[in-house]
């Protein structure tokens, strides 16, 4: 079987990134551009400054993309981008790139979605993991709970209702005066204190998530005392948060098994995928899971966690092997859902 050489370009936010991957799960080559250092001093993404540095950096990027995996233009066989969610300008600029590219060079346009590619990174780390299995998404735009059914068969169990993870843990960072972003610089104050100041828990009576609550209990709490300990704020945020992740995905595990009446099929797999799974604190409190409740935890490496191009090839490779190809109109859609 001939092997196929994806060109990924992912664009949705503060990350110029472009990457070869060979058959969906081997890396040839990952450059990322980042902006963090540009959009720190406005302690968050300004879109139009992140699209404008697309646009200077997606040349250059894609140029050391194809030299660190040593092939040319000729070599590749699929060109894919990210087409949503994300910011408008910012996707606009890696879909019409891939579409100026998939034109001129004769080859398959593939759309993926930026979820999809988030949950495909762990394809790149566990080269054995296949579907199904259930994938908590944790990023600071989204926190989602998706049965993965098969490699282009998704459904959503839960979702947030509010605040996304990623953007609870940015805002929380800021009003206590740590850099962006925000989600590192408290995991690594955490390691500092202790978890023992109380803090509510939201329990809704499904799968959805909600942090908004969590936050501002913390923002008052800090305003209220700028002399808290403020290692001792962020373990204690950081167990509570890790808590109700861990609990609703145990809740969707259960649910997905009690459906399933063949014998012997339960599912048994969870991974992590997005930017806050690589909080140290979450990852250790759902390892712990796996021989308490017999499970096997799954979660990318942690240059696979950020925004890459090498997640967006690997969704697609399994979108074009399946037939999911795009057209030359294909437009970039900031509020795409995954299913």
């Amino acid at each position: 079987m001939k092997d196929i050489i994806v060109l990924g370009i992912e664009t949705s936010c503060d990350e110029t990134s472009v990457s070869v991957v060979k058959n969906g799960r081997e890396v040839l080559s990952n450059v990322i551009d980042s902006q963090i250092n540009i959009h720190k001093e406005f302690g968050g993404v300004v879109p139009e400054i992140a699209s404008r540095n697309h646009v200077e950096a997606i040349s250059y990027v894609t140029k050391k993309a194809l030299e660190d995996a040593e092939i040319n233009f000729n070599d590749i066989d699929v060109i894919s981008c990210t087409y949503g969610p994300g910011l408008v300008g910012a996707l606009l600029v890696g879909v019409s790139y891939a579409k100026a590219l998939s034109f001129a060079l004769k080859k398959p346009l593939v759309a993926v979605n930026h979820i999809e590619g988030h949950i495909a990174a762990n394809y790149i780390t566990f080269k054995d993991l296949k579907p199904p299995f259930l994938c908590l998404v944790i990023s600071g735009g989204h926190t989602h709970l998706v049965y993965i059914k098969d490699y282009n068969k998704f459904e959503i169990l839960g979702k947030t209702r509010d605040d996304a993870v990623g953007e609870a843990f940015d805002k929380v960072a800021r009003v206590i005066g740590l850099e962006y972003p925000g989600g590192p610089k408290i995991d690594n104050l955490a390691k500092q204190g202790h978890a023992t100041i109380t803090l509510p828990t939201s329990h809704l009576d499904n799968l959805d998530f909600s942090f908004s609550g969590l936050k501002t209990a913390v923002l008052n709490l800090f305003n209220k005392n700028e002399n808290i300990n403020k290692a001792d704020l962020c373990a204690s945020f950081e167990k509570n948060i890790a808590d109700i992740l861990i609990q609703n995905t145990l809740k969707a595990l259960e649910e997905i098994n009690s459906t399933l009446n063949i014998e012997n099929s339960n599912v048994n797999k969870i991974a992590l995928a997005g930017g806050v799974s690589a909080n140290s604190f979450i990852r250790k409190s759902f390892l712990e899971l796996e021989d308490k409740y017999n499970l096997k935890i799954y979660y990318p490496d942690l240059i696979l966690c950020t925004d890459n191009a090498a997640m967006i090839a690997s969704a697609g490779y399994y979108n074009y092997i399946n037939g999911k190809t795009a057209k030359l109109d294909l437009n970039a859609i900031p509020n795409l859902k995954i299913c």
